[in-house]
């Protein structure tokens, strides 16, 4: 049996919103291709061979993101009340040095750096850190240029 992929309300539309776009554009490198095949004499045209090999990514993407869906659990919203780290939850950090960030934990299929809140894998260091903590606990983490220290100021879900 596949493994489920436990995924926020939000990060599940994204990845339906990514799966459309990717058919969109599955259907243009298919137009692309044909066109090129049609007025091209010589089957080694470097061109055509591109556009073989792009329309295998896009393909290759659209069957992981139909994968990843079809085994998606959409985590329940709970409210306020639970100060207890865990998949969904948006956390606020605060370093030693007195930084703050904010966190969502997720799925590794959900997780991007570029989102705000930053949407960290529960299998990355910090993710793995976090999951189970509550409110005041500190969390070190091993990072590149040395240990770092966060407490934990806030739990929302």
């Amino acid at each position: 049996m596949a493994r489920e992929v436990k995924l926020t309300k939000s990060g599940y539309e994204r990845l339906v919103a990514e799966l459309e776009q990717e058919r969109a554009r599955l259907q243009d490198a298919t137009r692309i291709l044909q066109e090129l095949m049609e007025s091209s004499d010589d089957y080694d045209d470097s061109g055509l061979e591109d556009a073989k090999r792009e329309k295998a990514r896009i393909e290759a993407r659209i069957d992981s993101l139909t994968d990843t869906l079809s085994r998606a659990e959409i985590l329940e919203e709970e409210g306020n009340k639970v100060s207890v780290v865990s998949l969904g939850a948006i956390v606020s950090l605060k370093s030693k040095e007195g930084d703050h960030m904010e966190v969502q934990v997720v799925s590794p299929a959900e997780a991007s750096v570029l989102e705000r809140p930053m949407k960290i894998s529960d299998e990355s260091p910090l993710g793995k850190a976090l999951l189970g903590q509550k409110v005041g606990a500190k969390v070190m983490l091993e990072t590149p240029k040395g240990k770092k220290e966060f407490k934990v100021e806030t739990v929302r879900h």
